[in-house]
């Protein structure tokens, strides 16, 4: 299967074929059959209605929820706080949103003034994995509902990435366009920087894992001592500060493959490099497709792996709404991701232009490889609680 087939395969179809409908579910939300697109105003409030005749507003008339932001400054979280946003009003919601700063202390103080105000739901967004069993035992005990967004919380439901699938895919794409780049023969002296985020525990450490196995599946001949992975830290700043301290181990001339947990993370090392005059022996793929400027703008990061985070909302608020109607609901909801690169990105973005991308990548998509690198994500017992969250291929 070629790129282009794959991206035209059932990851898109999911996303953006309609497969099945609110309407045609007769009023049950099927979170992983969904097109990704919001639903009506009439759908969002019929599905009001439904969830109000179980469960009656604590705070008067309207459903009151609470949404706890990653870091509200950063794209990818004010994009799904948009599209949380959008949702909630069409479906007559207040939203109540704090942010947790990337801090887990932060985020218990969020959740416990969502406790204090009697909140009907809470979208929880935190990335401290030490926190959320924490967090989740303060909203049992209010008898509060919560569907956690990528990183997990015992006994919330979750919503977020296919961690192992999007870094593996982000893996491919980069050591391709190394190929295309350099030539055949840049295993031998590449290096592949990986940015990731030990904070967020097992379920993240799949996406830098992923990562690093996508890539050597294409170049197998890069060595244990050439794989660098540096803690990126969530933002921008601190990971453009975390790649200086990286880039001294590297040699002159050397190619250098660059991914991270998120664009911010990924372009803060590609400034790292740009400050020590070492652009030219870099390329970089994001995670998110969230810094599409960024994209579009600069040569050496030449592709993101696509999250859409401005269409969690049309997820998030009918999975908390079939919650709270007593409907079923699948305790794992996980995205489907594709490559979007300068070529492609009209595709998923109307108000984009599509042009040739500075470096090409062409793969195609290594299931079996995958499947083997699925089995050994599982029987790593770090793994053991989140099994749940590794796609069954």
């Amino acid at each position: 299967m070629n790129l282009i087939k794959f991206l035209k395969s059932g990851i898109i179809a999911l996303l953006f074929t309609f497969t099945a409908t609110f309407a045609s579910a007769g009023g049950h939300f099927d979170a992983n059959n969904h097109d990704a697109s919001m639903l009506s105003e009439s759908e969002l409030k019929a599905m009001v209605d439904a969830a109000m005749k179980v469960n009656p507003p604590k705070n008067g008339k309207n459903y009151v929820f609470g949404f706890a932001n990653l870091q509200r400054d950063i794209a990818f979280c004010a994009l799904v706080e948009e599209g949380i946003l959008a949702n909630a009003e069409a479906a007559g919601i207040e939203v109540l949103v704090t942010d947790n700063l990337l801090d887990g202390a932060t985020a218990m103080a969020n959740a416990e003034s969502y406790i204090t105000r009697n909140v009907d739901y809470v979208i929880e967004f935190q990335t401290d994995a030490a926190f959320g069993e924490m967090i989740m035992n303060k909203m049992n005990m209010n008898g509060i509902g919560v569907t956690a967004i990528d990183i997990p919380m015992p006994g919330a439901g979750f919503f977020g990435a296919n961690n192992p699938k999007s870094g593996y895919i982000g893996g491919l794409h980069l050591a391709s366009a190394a190929i295309t780049k350099w030539g055949p023969d840049v295993g031998k002296d590449a290096y592949l920087v990986i940015g990731a985020l030990p904070q967020s525990g097992a379920v993240v450490a799949m996406r830098s894992g992923g990562q690093e196995a996508g890539a050597r599946a294409i170049l197998p001949e890069i060595s244990d001592d050439r794989v660098i992975v540096y803690d990126a830290k969530q933002t921008l700043e601190l990971s453009f500060q975390e790649m200086n301290n990286v880039i001294g181990r590297i040699p002159e001339g050397a190619p250098i493959l660059i991914t991270a947990i998120n664009d911010q993370t990924s372009t803060g090392a590609l400034r790292a490099v740009q400050g020590a005059n070492r652009g030219d022996d870099a390329i970089v793929v994001g995670m998110g497709a969230d810094e599409l400027d960024t994209m579009m703008n600069e040569p050496e990061f030449i592709a993101s792996v696509g999250y859409f985070p401005e269409r969690y909302g049309n997820y998030l608020i009918p999975m908390a709404l079939s919650n709270l109607a007593n409907k079923p609901v699948d305790d794992v909801v996980l995205m489907n991701h594709v490559m979007v690169s300068p070529s492609n990105i009209c595709e998923y973005y109307s108000d984009r232009t599509c042009r040739d991308d500075d470096v090409a990548a062409s793969w195609s998509f290594p299931q079996e490889a995958f499947s083997a690198h699925l089995a050994e994500v599982r029987a790593d017992p770090a793994m053991a609680d989140v099994l749940n969250l590794i796609p069954s291929d």
